[in-house]
């Protein structure tokens, strides 16, 4: 982050700012947020920005809109609410993303105002980065601010492409999170220990060949384990499997023994007859796994190995559920993983996005880790070493 300039960089009094924040929050049918987490994560930059004097534009997306105009499914005023709640001051929700609609929201502001675009995937021109679309946003302010970590693997107008036509800087979030991710991943403490779950090993093969290249210890959970057993020999019954990547689960087997890495996997698991809360169940060695059962958690067994593991560390990163978490029958094996990593005083915990901080928040142990990121999709890709296209436009 050092060829890029921070908002400590500069003093916005007056200044037009158009800021790029990840308020993509889950609402209830109430159109109440029910976790605002991500809301909380850009409040720093926020009040610098009002305390400077700046005159601050916030734009987000929120969901997958079509993208052909205005959807009350994914409008931001949930969020415009609970922001104005968290910062104690009104703030205006615009409907018009560009033009003259939106330039007279703006021209109407003073010092210290906050306006609130609508979703800005309202707009199909957003993810295609459309440069004249970007070049109507940037039309609205005298400067840009990065805070959207969350995006930042997504090169859009909003997250990239604005940053061409104005004096860009990255938010306190932005900062802090690659800061953090690069600095673990660059000079970890040791022992340091990853830890991976997940439904599919495709979507994590990636993040398994960097992490293998980095960590003294990996640790499998979720539903991607089945794909590693497999590649063992061992029968997985009716468990999540890909029969396609088994090969290239052998093969990380085979670097990890190569790399002197110690690659945990489970040894027994929680099978059950269906994929429901209410299901039969049985703990069951992975050797014996019933043919008409599936794996939806690690077992005791496996799941006090894994905390023996994390108790020895020095670095932790964490990326992905040991099992279905969010049935309590299946909740066990995460719960102690997460409990583990959170009684680990001395080590750097950080969580990797994702499910994962779904899961420290409904154990109520988020307060407990080191660091929180507020990007699945972001910290995998800078995981893997790959660019950033929101972190790239700052540059």
């Amino acid at each position: 982050m050092a060829d890029i300039k921070t908002i400590d960089d500069a003093n916005f009094a007056g200044q037009r700012v158009l800021v790029r924040v990840d308020f993509n929050a889950p609402v209830n049918d109430e159109g109440v947020v029910t976790d605002d987490t991500r809301i909380r994560a850009a409040l720093p930059t926020i009040e610098k920005l009002i305390g400077d004097g700046a005159r601050v534009i916030l734009v987000s997306h929120r969901g997958r809109p079509a993208g052909t105009g205005f959807e009350e499914a994914f409008s931001l005023g949930p969020v415009a609410r609970r922001l104005q709640e968290l910062l104690g001051r009104d703030i205006v929700l615009a409907r018009a993303l560009v033009g003259p609609e939106a330039a007279e929201v703006v021209d109407a502001m003073g010092d210290g105002d906050v306006v609130l675009l609508e979703n800005i995937r309202f707009d199909a021109r957003e993810k295609k980065n459309d440069p004249a679309f970007a070049r109507e946003l940037a039309d609205l302010a005298d400067a840009y601010v990065n805070d959207a970590f969350g995006t930042a693997h997504r090169a859009h107008a909003s997250t990239a492409g604005v940053a061409e036509f104005l004096p860009s800087y990255a938010g306190y979030l932005m900062e802090r999170e690659v800061a953090t991710l690069t600095g673990m991943l660059d000079e970890p403490k040791r022992p340091f220990v990853a830890i991976l779950g997940g439904s599919k090993v495709s979507d994590k093969i990636k993040v398994i060949d960097a992490l293998l290249d980095k960590a003294d210890t990996l640790i499998i959970g979720g539903g991607m384990c089945f794909t590693f057993l497999l590649a063992q020999g061992k029968s997985v019954g009716t468990s999540l499997k890909e029969e396609d990547w088994v090969e290239r689960a052998a093969a990380m087997i085979e670097k990890a023994r190569e790399r002197g890495v110690s690659l945990l996997l489970p040894v027994d698991v929680v099978a059950a007859d269906a994929f429901a809360n209410d299901a039969r169940t049985a703990i069951v060695s992975v050797d014996d796994v019933p043919a008409d059962m599936m794996g939806l958690d690690i077992g005791p067994e496996t799941a006090e190995l894994y905390a023996e593991a994390i108790a020895m560390a020095k670095s932790v990163f964490w990326n992905g559920p040991m099992g279905v978490f969010e049935m309590p029958a299946f909740e066990a094996g995460t719960k102690r993983v997460a409990e583990a990593v959170a009684a680990n005083e001395a080590a750097d915990t950080i969580i990797g996005g994702g499910d994962s901080v779904a899961a420290v928040n409904q154990f109520d142990l988020a307060d407990q880790m080191t660091f929180i990121s507020t990007g699945g999709g972001a910290s995998m890709e800078l995981v893997q070493g790959e660019a950033l296209p929101g972190v790239e436009a700052l540059r």
